[in-house]
């Protein structure tokens, strides 16, 4: 299984026969319309699943509804709130909220919650669990925000946290935002999750061009016997065994 990093909050995940893509805002390449996705993904056998978790711009680009025209195997499976918010129609994909369940031969799929919008998804491909948060993240705004909403948005994360932690112990891949805008404690939520769930690998997300801030976690995560990402550019691709 190979695990290539795109952009922002959109990683692929490939096996032999399928590839699932999550959360595509642009593509790994410097001009519009080039890089990974397009040069690659999209000329691949197999079917392609397609994910986004929720209909904020940054995790869902409308424009992959137009890829049904380079790839005839391709599903959709889209949060509810895109739907909500008229960013896609009824026949445009399958829509999930919290608790949903889809499950095909090549993988299962449960949907969790967010402390944003919309969802996060928990997956089973071949006997692997993997993890993509969307935007669910302990979003805090410690430095400006008053302890009340600080501390409202760790019990609204916690809470989720705590559902996630109920169906699984152990992750092999979680997709995570590690978001330096945050401020001081910008990995409160991610340190939180390798705290109650032993994670493998741990893919960061939500960072934009900040990778020395993202490899600020290594040493917490190594501490719990996980394995951050060495993520130093787009396109970067890794085997997960």
């Amino acid at each position: 299984m190979i695990l290539t990093y795109i952009y922002h909050s959109c990683y692929v995940v490939e096996t032999d026969d399928f590839a699932v893509i999550f959360d595509y805002y642009k593509d790994s390449g410097k001009s519009l319309g080039q890089g990974y996705v397009h040069d690659t993904l999209l000329k691949r056998k197999g079917r392609l699943y397609v994910l986004a978790s929720h209909f904020h711009p940054d995790h869902f680009n409308p424009d992959v509804l137009t890829w049904k025209q380079k790839k005839e195997d391709i599903i959709y499976i889209f949060s509810t709130d895109i739907l909500h918010e008229g960013r896609a129609k009824m026949e445009d994909a399958l829509f999930l909220k919290k608790g949903d369940e889809y499950e095909d031969t090549n993988l299962f799929i449960k949907a969790f919650g967010s402390t944003d919008a919309g969802i996060s998804f928990l997956i089973r491909i071949e006997n692997k669990r993997i993890f993509h948060a969307g935007d669910l993240n302990n979003w805090h705004w410690m430095d400006e925000s008053t302890r009340e909403e600080v501390n409202e948005a760790e019990t609204a994360y916690l809470e989720e946290l705590s559902l996630l932690a109920k169906t699984t112990d152990q992750l092999d891949l979680a997709m995570f935002p590690i978001d330096p805008r945050l401020g001081t404690a910008y990995m409160r939520g991610a340190e939180q999750l390798v705290d109650e769930i032993q994670i493998c690998l741990f893919a960061p997300m939500h960072f934009g061009e900040a990778y020395d801030k993202v490899a600020a976690f290594k040493n917490y995560a190594e501490a719990h016997h996980c394995q951050l990402l060495p993520l130093t550019e787009k396109g970067q691709q890794f085997t997960i065994k």
